[in-house]
């Protein structure tokens, strides 16, 4: 098992495939991660795509709640729910 803690087992073979990358709903409040990819439906994808949420941009984790969180993407701000926070693999910057 990995010893990483943002990687629990229901999650970390299906993101094996990028190193060092775990769920956003994982990362630290005050958190700035680089989105790696975005893991659902093509409908979840063109409603992230929507947000502004691509591959390759920076979010900074505002505030955390269980399950979802609160992420900026500059000076834009979003409450997203636990299961959205988990379809989006991030890295840390």
């Amino acid at each position: 098992m990995n010893s990483d803690p943002r990687l629990d087992p229901s999650g970390a073979a299906q993101f094996s495939s990028v190193r060092g990358a775990f769920r956003l709903s994982l990362a630290d409040e005050n958190a700035v991660v680089r989105v790696v990819a975005i893991r659902g439906s093509p409908a979840l994808t063109r409603r992230v795509a929507a947000m502004g949420f691509n591959v390759g941009c920076e979010l900074t984790v505002i505030q955390r709640g269980h399950p979802g969180l609160v992420v900026a993407r500059g000076p834009a701000r979003f409450a997203l729910g636990g299961d959205l926070a988990r379809s989006i693999l991030v890295c840390a910057t």
